[in-house]
């Protein structure tokens, strides 16, 4: 069967929007957007419905972090407590220092070891009703075909509700949780640095400095943060693009498992290893260019990280040796200034950490606004659409159908057909036009325009030329998409004697990829064994026996039409030998001259 599929190298196979703006304004508005836009995603999970628990959690892991910062104040007091008994030499007081550490390390033990799990918690619940969000829309009414066939940056969706929402959901609450912590750590220590480092009279002035040690840890914070960001700027396209390599070349590998059968009759594994290597490739440019730029920020780190817990020190030493401060003070000073400035640099020190979570979500949002931008663009108000509704009066009616691709170029036009309760119709001609309508009929495809209205009563089972077969036991596979615990067992062992396939009777428990261990034809036999079991009011067939012989073509025909004789069939078949089986035949001619859809009206466009 020929697809319907343009060519998503020709230049008519997405139509080109005149307002799009060029790359460079479009990533300046993505960069503005994106807080907006994670919000936008991200918000309606602290109002979902059991808002209750997760408003509750994130209320206690903010409460945990305050005390973790209650403990590292305690903690930088009794660092001055235990040097000031070092240098008094006293034996009570430091073993009342070594019974307060006790008591320290026990509640730090405690406090961290809640704070992970309601940490954890909060990451897997936002990541699983994330997924849930994002699959249920991707999985609903055909947007994971449809997006196929529209612009975007929405490659390997699967990568990204799997991969990119878990490094989301995770990195997000991981930095919420540091950045609070430092910006209470920041509030706290600015008052204790300032209260114990003094005041300095600087040498050949008059000025007197209090806390000196304050503006001296925001100067070398806002120092490495400035440089530091310079550094790691390439950071977040690199990792962007790493992420997305990294996703193709998992997409191509998966892609050859799925297809091996047909590969190795093609011999086609050279140019898969050629493809894969040269996929792989781009994952090695990409974690190279990752690699340069960290190396930047490694090298200024390294150094930054050395300096900080010596340069307090070093500043303060004189007023020690004056006698203006004990030894507890000065090391307690060094310590809030070290912790200070720790809570000052927290852009630098999680620049990596951002730019993993920022590429994560941008590939998260782009799928998600995707989808949406696709069903906006497949509403009957924004251009020609066909129109489809469940109103038909016990009958299938086509009302002026026009078939168009995603471009615009129309494949039909003017069909109007009206198809009886009970009738079977073969449905005959250009490929690529009748595959056309088994989508329209389907509610896959909604470019062109006319209307088709659907009957109100009777279900509807649709059977492609491979019937998709989930892995697992092959009774699921049989009663798919019902649960196999619809079906009693002894009705399934039934359906696939009818169909020939009692032979399978002792696998129907066995689970096996069914599509890669399984000939077409019996998968083509299980698809009717499907219709046996559901007893659908209307059947729709796309070449849905193919790969059966004439023969057995006419047998699995008259079996149907004899346990189901109420049923409507549709059956698109290009085996002439059927129509004697059929009440009528249904011819389908592609269109001989090229016209476009545009704007609601149709227009001769020329040969594209």
């Amino acid at each position: 069967m020929t697809d319907i599929t343009p060519d998503p190298t020709s230049p008519s196979s997405i139509v080109p929007d005149p307002a799009a703006p060029n790359s460079a304004e479009s990533a300046s508005a993505s960069r503005k957007r994106f807080l907006r836009q994670v919000l936008r995603l991200a918000g309606p999970y602290w109002n979902c419905k059991r808002c209750g628990r997760v408003r509750g959690a994130t209320l206690l892991l903010l409460l945990l972090t305050m005390a973790q910062v209650a403990l590292s104040v305690w903690g930088n007091y009794w660092h001055r407590a235990l040097y000031d008994a070092l240098e008094q030499r006293s034996v009570a007081g430091l073993m009342l220092q070594v019974a307060i550490f006790a008591l320290i390390i026990t509640l730090s033990i405690a406090i961290t070891a809640a704070h992970l799990m309601v940490k954890r918690w909060l990451q897997i619940d936002w990541r699983a009703w994330l997924t849930e969000q994002l699959s249920s829309k991707w999985l609903a009414e055909g947007r994971h075909y449809r997006l196929r066939y529209t612009g975007g940056e929405h490659d390997n969706p699967d990568q990204r509700i799997a991969e990119d929402i878990r490094i989301a959901t995770e990195s997000a609450i991981g930095l919420a949780h540091s950045l609070t912590f430092s910006l209470l750590t920041l509030g706290l220590f600015i008052d204790i640095l300032w209260s114990v480092s003094g005041a300095i009279d600087l040498p050949g002035t008059t000025m007197h400095i209090p806390g000196y040690m304050v503006p001296l840890a925001f100067m070398y914070a806002i120092f490495g943060s400035a440089f530091g960001l310079l550094v790691a700027r390439p950071l977040v396209s690199s990792t962007n693009a790493l992420q997305t390599a990294e996703a193709t070349f998992r997409f191509g590998l998966s892609r050859v498992r799925e297809n091996t059968e047909a590969i190795a009759l093609l011999r086609g594994e050279a140019l898969e290893r050629a493809g894969s290597t040269s996929r792989f490739r781009q994952v090695i440019r990409g974690w190279n260019r990752q690699s340069w730029a960290y190396l930047g920020l490694v090298s200024f780190g390294t150094g930054y990280g050395s300096l900080l817990p010596v340069l307090p020190i070093l500043v303060a030493a004189p007023q020690y040796i004056a006698g203006a401060m004990s030894l507890g003070v000065l090391m307690q000073a060094a310590q809030a200034f070290e912790r200070l400035t720790a809570s000052l640099s927290w852009p630098v020190d999680n620049i990596g950490e951002i730019a993993r979570c920022r590429a994560s979500a941008d590939r998260v949002l782009s799928l998600y606004e995707d989808m949406e931008e696709l069903d906006v663009r497949t509403r009957p108000e924004n251009g020609p659409r066909i129109e489809m509704a469940r109103t038909g009066e016990g009958g299938l009616v086509i009302e002026n159908l026009c078939i168009a691709e995603p471009s615009g170029r129309v494949l039909l036009e003017g069909l109007s057909e009206e198809i009886r309760r009970g009738e079977r119709v073969l449905i005959t001609g250009d490929p690529a036009v009748t595959g056309g309508l088994f989508k329209v009929i389907g509610g896959l495809w909604p470019w062109g325009e006319g209307r088709v209205r659907l009957p109100k009563e009777g279900g509807m089972l649709f059977l492609a030329q491979r019937p998709f077969l989930p892995e697992g036991p092959l009774r699921e596979a049989v009663c798919y998409p019902c649960a196999h615990d619809d079906f009693p067992r002894e009705r399934v062992l039934d359906a696939l004697e009818r169909v020939g396939l009692g032979r399978l009777a002792s696998r129907l428990d066995e689970a096996d990829n069914w599509e890669e261990a399984l000939p077409q034809r019996v998968q083509q036999q299980l698809g009717f064994a499907r219709v046996l079991l559901q007893r659908p009011a209307w059947v729709f067939l796309e070449e849905a026996t193919d790969a059966f012989d004439p023969e057995g073509e006419r047998q699995i025909f008259e079996l149907l039409f004899r346990e189901l004789p109420e049923a409507t069939v549709l059956n698109i078949s290009f085996h002439p030998d059927l129509a004697p089986l059929h009440h009528r035949t249904l011819v389908l001619h592609r269109m001989a001259e090229t016209k476009v859809l545009f704007g609601g009206r149709r227009e001769d466009n020329g040969v594209h």
